[in-house]
Formats: structure tokens, C-alpha cells, sequence
């Protein structure tokens, strides 16, 4: 079984040489503004998942996808030529949904932000209900 280190190594090049052959190599039209985001390989090597991004709005994201299955071959054997290993390991695209969920944090950062501010607004000038100390001390239990 191969070791995790060349799993690693295996996938960072299959990230680049599937970036690089989308530049230059796959002339679809329906190929969108993409970046390869990242690439995982099993631990046997012969399955390689390819994450991507699409700068774009639904339509572009699925006619990418569609691209990129289509172009799955190509990409396949470009890997297999420059990599030089016995087995090619076969090649699955994901969407990454990590542009989504960072705009997800963005905006329940900015709630909290604006919740914040409306407490510290309407604590402006409050004043407590009852004694400013309200615990007793032992202090003056004694006294009583």
C-alpha cells in the first residue's frame, strides 16, 4: 500500500496538471471562469477527486460541470503522461461549495455585528435594577 506522503504528492500534481490542461489544453465553450481548488487520491491511488470553483451564476456552474465531465478522458490520459505511474486513477470533479458557505459566515458575522451594536445601544445610559452589588458578603452577616 502507498504511503500517505506520496497519496499527497500524487494529488498536488494531478491538481496542477489538471489546472494547467483546463488553461491551455481543454478549448470547450462551455468551460467557465474555473479554478482548481483542490485534489484528493485515495489511499490505493486509483481514485483521485478534483475540487473546483466557477466564478459565475448557476448556469455557468453547470454548463462547467458538464464540460468537465465531458473532458474527463482527456484530462485522464494528460494525467497519466506526465505522472508516469502504472494505474491512472480515475478522475471526479466537485463543485466546492467553500466560496458559499464563506459568504454564509460573512453575513451571520455581520448579524452578530449589528446585534451587538443595538445592545450596546440600548445599554447606553441604563442603569441597574437593583443594588449595583446585589451578592451578599459575609462581612456583613456578621454584623446583623
Amino acid at each position: 500500500m502507498p504511503s500517505q506522503a506520496r497519496a499527497r504528492r500524487l494529488a498536488e500534481r494531478i491538481k496542477v496538471i489538471v489546472a494547467q490542461q483546463l488553461e491551455h489544453g481543454v478549448k470547450d465553450p462551455r468551460l467557465g471562469f474555473i479554478t482548481v481548488t483542490d485534489a484528493r487520491v485515495t489511499g490505493d491511488l486509483r481514485e483521485a477527486t478534483v475540487f473546483y470553483t466557477v466564478l459565475g451564476d448557476d448556469d455557468e456552474r453547470t454548463a462547467t460541470a458538464i464540460a468537465l465531465e465531458s473532458a474527463k478522458g482527456i484530462l485522464r490520459s494528460e494525467v497519466g503522461r506526465q505522472t508516469g505511474i502504472k494505474h491512472t486513477p480515475s478522475l471526479t470533479f466537485i463543485l466546492d461549495a467553500l466560496p458559499e458557505v464563506g459568504r454564509q459566515i460573512d453575513d451571520l458575522l455581520r448579524q452578530a455585528a449589528e446585534a451587538d451594536a443595538e445592545v450596546s445601544a440600548r445599554a447606553t445610559g441604563a442603569e441597574y435594577a437593583g443594588d449595583t452589588d446585589p451578592y451578599r458578603h459575609p462581612a456583613e452577616e456578621d454584623r446583623d
